[in-house]
């Protein structure tokens, strides 16, 4: 009797079939449910007890994607024990390539926001760099979720070469088009990853100097010391040599003073010992060298060169204001007299 049930046909199926197909079903389910409740509980709690990143992440994408892609696959494999209808089956396969598709694209993006999570902590959790990655970020998802659909119609018979020969014709026309786009994109992409300068930093760039206060796709903006923004293309920039003072650890300072040519003999030997109690005086300067430099036309010239400890420009000018004042003063109680242009007239009375 029991045997007549089972070899019963619904819809070219026995119902022994359904069963196993439901059984399938079932235990697979409870594979999975244990896996999620008990295994993947456990990785979680020894992922976060490790120092590395990596492994929360491998644990995160078994949750998220793994799983659920497990229970379709469950269901998936259930379905094709069954004798079904062509066009229904044609259907199952087309509903299993898109959801693996979905699945495997979706592994590839949390992917690369994994690389770039721990980019931006290695690179100290810069807000400017995490606004920049976001958007390449963006840019990565429809280059990849396009290749996806791509490749989810060439698996359902569609001539995608047609398409992507047509394509490819009009991106060079694109291309050509955009060339300028192109490259400030390019650039755009060095400036994020090489890092030559950061929202924040004081930069020169031939004639122009300001700090950097925003930067876009195309263009990056600095604010100059005027107060104007200045907008430069992407290109302009890494075509270009730039000074930036703010990863400058020390400035070096060089300057030169001239005293008369009535200065004595034992004040011009005097003088560098002079400048240089007065530098080290100064918090935050290292003395490198002083020197009689040369005769000029009116003049005896000294040569100083410093450091300044830092990068700031304030800083730099309130130290040679400093020094400045202090060596005036030492020249004033010593007698020694700074040059200025001068001209000597001789007059000869003829008998």
């Amino acid at each position: 009797m029991m045997s007549e049930i089972m070899s019963l046909t619904f819809l070219g199926n026995t119902i022994l079939e359904y069963i196993i197909a439901g059984s399938i079903i079932f235990i697979g389910g409870l594979a999975i449910k244990i896996f999620k409740h008990v295994l993947l509980k456990r990785l979680k709690i020894w992922a976060k007890k490790t120092s590395t990143t990596f492994d929360d992440f491998i644990v995160d994408v078994l949750r998220r994607v793994i799983v659920p892609l497990g229970y379709f696959g469950v269901f998936y494999f259930s379905v094709n024990t069954l004798t079904l209808d062509v066009s229904l089956k044609r259907f199952v396969a087309i509903i299993g390539t898109a959801v693996i598709t979905i699945f495997v694209a979706r592994i590839v993006v949390e992917l690369i926001h994994y690389v770039f999570s721990v980019y931006w902590i290695k690179a100290g959790k810069d807000l400017a760099l995490d606004r920049s990655l976001k958007g390449i970020l963006n840019i990565s998802k429809f280059i990849i979720w396009g290749l996806a659909v791509v490749f989810f119609l060439d698996n359902l018979g569609f001539k995608i070469s047609t398409v992507i020969a047509g394509l490819g014709i009009g991106g060079v026309a694109i291309a050509l088009a955009a060339q300028a786009v192109l490259k400030d994109l390019f650039s755009y992409f060095s400036i994020i990853f090489d890092r030559p300068f950061e929202i924040g930093d004081f930069i020169i760039i031939g004639d122009y100097l300001g700090t950097v206060e925003y930067v876009g796709i195309k263009t990056t903006r600095i604010r100059s010391l005027g107060g104007e923004q200045v907008i430069f293309s992407n290109t302009d920039l890494t075509d270009s040599r730039v000074r930036n003072y703010k990863r400058m650890d020390k400035r070096r300072v060089l300057f030169k003073l001239g005293v008369t040519y009535q200065t004595s003999l034992a004040h011009l030997k005097e003088i560098p010992r002079i400048i240089e109690g007065v530098v080290n005086n100064v918090s935050d300067t290292v003395f490198d060298r002083a020197h009689f430099f040369s005769y000029a036309d009116f003049s005896l010239v000294f040569e100083v060169v410093y450091y300044v400890l830092g990068s700031d420009y304030n800083k730099y000018m309130d130290i040679q204001q400093e020094i400045n004042l202090a060596i005036k003063e030492e020249f004033e109680r010593r007698g020694i007299e700074f040059a200025y242009p001068t001209q000597t007239v001789y007059l000869s009375k003829e008998q």
